[in-house]
């Protein structure tokens, strides 16, 4: 079973409902083996937004990337654009080749650069529940681009 890599926006409390959300649809999942959610791990040894916090969590989530069999990814919207950091880890995972599943609840329009990299696209949380990850079916994108 996979190891699944939630990359999420967690900047609002709409934002942390959703991811916690996604967290319960994956541990409800049969296919899933376990996932990393980097909301769940901001902790270190050195103060909240320092220069060395910052490096810990950063080599932390790239590590988890990396590890990752697929990418879970929400592109959750702030000021008309994606999380530049879920879409820097969604970039990382398509240079990896690993399978993206991506999640637009509030089904904004999709920057072409995500929408062409995603193996599946889904609008809500509660999919996830049951989308098969050991063989991660395709899910073309449908909506509005730019």
């Amino acid at each position: 079973m996979p190891q699944i890599y939630l990359a999420a926006p967690f900047f609002s409390d709409e934002q942390i409902d959703r991811a916690k959300r996604i967290e319960s649809a994956l541990d409800a999942n049969p296919t899933v083996k376990d996932y990393y959610s980097p909301r769940q791990n901001q902790k270190t040894e050195n103060p909240e937004f320092s220069a060395p916090w910052a490096a810990e969590v950063f080599q932390r989530d790239v590590t988890n990337v990396m590890a990752a069999d697929i990418i879970v990814s929400v592109i959750d919207y702030r000021d008309n654009d994606a999380d530049s950091g879920t879409a820097f880890e969604q970039g990382m995972a398509w240079v990896a080749k690993k399978p993206i599943v991506v999640v637009n609840e509030l089904q904004f329009p999709v920057n072409l650069m995500l929408s062409e990299s995603l193996t599946a696209y889904v609008t809500a949380a509660e999919t996830l529940k049951t989308y098969n990850f050991e063989q991660t079916p395709k899910i073309p994108f449908t909506g509005e681009l730019f």
